[in-house]
């Protein structure tokens, strides 16, 4: 028996439209990363990007547990001596949303040209709109 490997041009892409509101940050981005990456489909092919574009609406909505709303804290570095930046939760949530569910779905997907091609596929927006109603998106429910 011969092992089936899905070509790229064979990969048909659908649309999804996830609402972020009142969601818990991790549990969406594990669902959003499977969705990207293609492990929802029975022709997933780890060195083959596979999987579906997802609009995220809604993002500055979205929870997290515990006591993280107030001690999380994104790192980013310059590469240069002092460079280290810092921001709070709290503070990323009131200036850019969007960033935050893009830090996390991005962390959870491969480090490679394949995760860039990957992260390319999601739109995240802060409002209810968006403007990729012409490739009819399906709602997708998080539980």
């Amino acid at each position: 028996m011969d092992t089936y490997v899905t070509k790229e041009v064979e990969v048909k892409r659908r649309w999804y439209v996830v609402d972020a509101e009142n969601l818990v940050l991790g549990r969406m981005a594990t669902r959003i990363a499977d969705i990207l990456r293609g492990k929802h489909k029975p022709c997933y092919t780890p060195n083959v990007d596979t999987g579906d574009f997802v609009v995220v609406i809604n993002a500055e909505k979205v929870t997290v547990t515990g006591k993280k709303a107030q001690q999380k804290v994104y790192q980013r570095y310059s590469g240069y001596p002092g460079g280290l930046k810092e921001i709070k939760y709290a503070d990323m949530q009131q200036k850019h949303p969007d960033r935050i569910i893009r830090l996390a779905v991005q962390r959870m997907i491969p480090k490679n040209r394949l995760g860039r091609k990957m992260i390319k596929k999601l739109k995240v927006y802060k409002g209810p709109e968006h403007p990729h109603e012409a490739q009819k998106p399906e709602a997708l429910s998080i539980t």
